[in-house]
């Protein structure tokens, strides 16, 4: 099955610590590692990890830190379009800490505001034989085509919310699944209920709000339930909802919504246990 993932890329440079540093201290890591990343980029790698073929489709450039990650890219199997191929600008890179302690991560990061692709060389021959699409809402312009063109050839549509960006209001409508965060607020949206009922006046038939160790809460045409997270011992919860709905993808090409996020949480769960985001993926046990 073919997914593609539509978003950011990033190079991403993580420590590992055993406290975040004060004003002005200096620390030494205990661990590091460096990786590409970013929401679709790493969720395109879970997908692609777990089976299938996954295309990125991304604004990388040419840059010696873009060689780097296509490196990882190429490793990862992943097949890559790159919407700015000719960019000489470096692209966007995130530096990380992770606590050792209790898992949880504090991440600086310009994203995509400075590397905006344009849509006009988009070609929609990139949805030949797609089965699924994931959006995470960084390249907007490209984003709103692809998924007004999704909508017309009946492929299913999933976001990743992980907060509000402006242009999400062209792309919601034709959405099947909305993975979103505790974080993601509509305008004028300030409580869950708030963005429940906006993503359902816009047609979403399927909704998800997580927010990280507490249950899922999911909406469908039928039903309100929760969905209840495993309790593990974290060690870096860095990427663990990209890789939620690379999982997510993978699932509900087999299995209905609800089973879906169930399962996409177990693979977070086995990700969150581990150091960088990679590693996860040496313990995994379908």
């Amino acid at each position: 099955m073919n997914g593609l993932f539509v978003g950011l890329t990033t190079l991403d440079i993580i420590y590992l610590a055993d406290h975040f540093p004060h004003s002005n201290e200096k620390i030494v890591a205990l661990d590091q590692t460096i990786a590409a990343g970013g929401p679709a980029t790493n969720a395109a790698i879970t997908f692609q990890h777990l089976g299938h073929q996954a295309t990125l489709l991304s604004m990388i450039g040419n840059h010696p830190i873009s060689q780097l990650i296509f490196a990882e890219l190429e490793d990862c199997s992943l097949s890559v379009f790159d919407l700015s191929p000719s960019h000489e600008k470096p692209p966007p890179a995130s530096s990380i800490i992770v606590n050792k302690v209790t898992g949880e991560r504090a991440v600086i990061s310009i994203n995509a505001i400075k590397s905006q692709a344009k849509a006009d060389k988009l070609s929609l021959e990139i949805l030949q034989d797609v089965d699924i699409i994931l959006i995470d809402g960084h390249q907007m312009a490209v984003s709103q085509i692809i998924a007004q063109a999704a909508h017309f050839r009946d492929i299913p549509l999933v976001i990743d919310g992980g907060s509000w960006k402006p242009g999400f209001e062209e792309i919601l409508p034709y959405v099947k699944y909305a993975i979103c965060s505790a974080n993601f607020n509509p305008p004028n949206c300030y409580e869950i209920d708030d963005v429940v009922k906006y993503l359902q006046q816009l047609g979403i038939p399927n909704i998800a709000i997580t927010n990280g160790a507490n249950p899922i809460k999911y909406w469908t045409k039928e039903k309100f339930s929760n969905i209840e997270i495993s309790h593990i011992k974290a060690v870096d919860t860095l990427g663990a909802g990209d890789v939620f709905h690379g999982a997510f993808c993978h699932f509900i090409l087999n299995n209905n919504f609800i089973d879906s996020l169930a399962k996409a949480s177990e693979v977070a769960a086995v990700a969150c246990q581990s150091f960088g985001t990679r590693k996860w993926m040496e313990h995994l046990i379908l």
